[in-house]
């Protein structure tokens, strides 16, 4: 691959994990920009990058960058986006895609007209065994699906003292739980499954009613005492799914589980055999069979399916994680840039896809009736 010049605009934690992939990809961080000119420019020299950037119009006007990470709070991700594909930037943009189904909507029309490439890290594709199991389902041997059923649980705002601008709606947008990480795994299961949601029933509940006003901003520890907010978006939400084939399935969210600090957990029932993920366990993937016969799947370079086999860069009992999903999906992107047509990578697209998704759960939750997706 050519060796591409990028820009990351943003500077937190998953700012940082942009950078790693990137360089570990075989591309050079040319800037970085930041909510400030002050805080770009320690940045750039703590990551020891050429240029801090003034602000996203300074990024798309330098003619070395051709692909530009935004990584900024939700509200920000569509004028970012749009500037950096209206001056021929490639784009990996955070999700989710935009805070509303329109934005998402004209970003989706605007990358597809432009010929770019522009993708959105629906990065727990890339771990070894999910892709085992969307082999197997797509293989048949599962047989016809029964059921599909899940969770995705943290806990880092169950104590009151902390906040975050997630919280907020007008920087995350309207939905906080089910669009930051319900839309994973809806994203995930149906890329799985094969099969697309098209109805939904949702709940959503706000448990912490109010939170520090002076807390915690980040992934960190919490703040105590002082004034407090009151909060309008949910701690918790559940849904029911019917897809395309008929198929029930069930999610809960939520980021207040004590003790639940990234369980995304699904299983896939069919009539020939079950699949089960745990992403606190990604090296494994249970297979349930009938007659009450257990299988466990681990992953590794030396069986299963090509795209299991492709992704397990390191050997059995070397675990793989998070960081090497990351590493892949942007490893991807700058393939697909490259020219190369690489399996499974999630796009403005499948962004649209998430955000239609989050837009009817959402209603669905205010009418507390069944909603049709498509």
């Amino acid at each position: 691959m050519r060796k591409l010049e990028i820009a990351i605009v943003g500077t937190g934690m998953i700012a940082a994990v942009h950078r790693r992939a990137a360089l570990l990809a075989g591309a050079e961080v040319r800037g970085v920009a930041a909510s400030s000119p002050q805080r770009a420019q320690a940045v750039a020299q703590a990551w020891n990058v050429p240029r801090a950037y003034r602000d996203i119009d300074e990024v798309v006007a330098d003619p070395q960058v051709q692909v530009v990470h935004v990584c900024t709070p939700n509200h920000l991700h569509r004028p970012m986006a749009q500037a950096a594909l209206e001056a021929g930037k490639h784009v990996i943009c955070e999700k989710p895609l935009a805070t509303t189904l329109d934005d998402a909507q004209a970003l989706a029309s605007l990358a597809a007209s432009s010929g770019l490439v522009a993708t959105v890290p629906f990065v727990y594709r890339y771990h070894p065994v999910v892709r085992e199991a969307r082999a197997r389902i797509a293989a048949g041997d599962l047989g016809p699906l029964h059921l599909i059923h899940g969770s995705y649980l943290q806990d880092w705002l169950l104590d009151p003292a902390s906040n975050n601008w997630r919280v907020d709606p007008v920087l995350g947008g309207t939905s906080r739980v089910f669009a930051d990480i319900g839309s994973h795994w809806c994203d995930l299961v149906e890329w799985v499954s094969g099969e697309r949601f098209t109805e939904v029933s949702a709940a959503f509940a706000t448990v912490i009613a109010e939170r520090s006003a002076e807390g915690a901003q980040s992934f960190s520890t919490p703040a105590a005492g002082g004034a407090t907010q009151a909060v309008s978006s949910e701690d918790v939400a559940m849904a029911m799914f019917r897809t395309s084939a008929g198929t029930l399935a069930s999610l809960t969210v939520s980021q207040v589980s004590a003790g639940r600090h990234n369980r995304l957990w699904f299983e896939i029932d069919g009539a020939k055999a079950s699949v089960a993920f745990n992403q606190e366990d990604p090296e494994r993937l249970w297979i349930g069979r009938p007659d009450q016969r257990e299988e466990t799947f681990v992953r590794g370079p030396g069986a299963g399916s090509a795209e299991q086999r492709r992704l397990s860069t390191l050997p059995p009992g070397h675990a793989q994680g998070y960081a090497q999903c990351f590493e892949a999906f942007v490893a991807d992107t700058y393939r697909a840039i490259d020219g190369e047509t690489p399996q499974g990578l999630p796009t403005f697209e499948d962004g649209l896809r998430s955000a239609r998704i989050v837009d009817r759960v959402i209603a669905s939750a205010r009418s507390r009736a069944w909603t049709t997706l498509e």
